[in-house]
């Protein structure tokens, strides 16, 4: 189970309301006192539209696509051709949509950016997780989000065949360098960790295989390798092993497409990768009124 599953499971209260909330923030800051161009169609105006894909992309964020719609008029349907997490293709139908003009036109910016955002980075999960297949690695996101997206893009890093990191700070303890320095040493920062007795994940960041060996002798059970090459990885995942695996190990820094397979067959446990959500490039959509209407069945 991931992280945001565990916290927000589909369909559950928390869910639908994450989603809500987010959906409302969007058309709040889209439509704020009413969308003025959708004055010039007549009000009781019926159409129907269909949203197609330009690329190819695992489509991801359909939840949130009904919400645009729903919240801005709970009349208007809306029929997916194609499901949550399906690869699909330039010029590829995805779903149709009937209603008011007006409520259509209004919704339809948010309802893309949502869908183009969370497509993308389900996509470029889904590029990292099959480039592993057949590793005992996992892929995972970080905290390099979007800001006020940072839970719909853990949701789609899940959809694309990723894990979650920690959620947000509350959610876990990552102990870095700085906090290394200001604790006096990995022991020292290690015994406080504990001491907080939290009940979240603890976990360590090192730079070195002394700093690896320090974390430990400290009984560290999960540790991020920062930006070691791939023989200090197989070197790390050899100590380790030597102490009877007590750590998960985790790989991060300078992870691309072209060298991800070999990260993950140097051993290591899983690997964290900023790009997914940092670095995306918006799928292709487009929103299109039929001529003439055609109703839902």
């Amino acid at each position: 189970m991931t992280l945001f599953n565990k916290y927000y499971p589909i369909g559950s209260t928390a869910y639908t309301e994450l989603v809500a909330t987010q959906v409302r923030a969007a058309l709040d800051e889209d439509i704020g006192s009413g969308d003025l161009t959708a004055l010039l169609v007549p009000e009781q105006q019926m159409v129907s539209a269909t949203i197609i894909a330009r690329d190819s992309a695992i489509i991801c964020g359909q939840d949130w696509v009904n919400a645009c719609f729903k919240l801005v008029d709970a009349n208007v349907q809306i029929e997916w051709l194609a499901n949550e997490g399906d690869r699909v293709q330039p010029g590829q139908l995805l779903c149709r949509i009937y209603g008011k003009a007006r409520s259509l036109l209004s919704a339809e910016r948010c309802a893309l950016n949502f869908l183009q955002t969370l497509s993308a980075t389900a996509t470029e999960t889904r590029k990292y997780t099959d480039a592993i297949t057949g590793t005992q690695a996992q892929i995972l996101d970080t905290r390099k989000t979007i800001p006020h997206l940072r839970l719909a893009q853990k949701y789609a890093v899940t959809v694309g065949g990723g894990y979650n990191q920690r959620l947000a700070l509350y959610d876990g303890i990552l102990i870095k360098e700085n906090h290394i320095a200001a604790a006096g040493s990995i022991s020292k920062v290690m015994q406080q960790a504990f001491a907080l007795n939290t009940g979240k994940s603890i976990q360590i960041e090192v730079e070195s295989l002394d700093q690896l060996q320090q974390a430990l002798d400290a009984n560290a059970d999960s540790i991020l390798l920062d930006n070691f090459s791939n023989e200090l990885l197989r070197d790390a995942v050899s100590i380790n092993n030597a102490a009877g695996k007590k750590a998960v190990l985790e790989a991060s820094g300078g992870i691309t497409l072209d060298n991800v397979r070999a990260v993950a067959l140097t051993g290591v446990d899983r690997i964290s990768i900023g790009s997914l959500t940092k670095n995306i490039q918006a799928i292709d959509l487009s929103m299109r009124i039929d001529e003439p209407p055609q109703t839902i069945t």
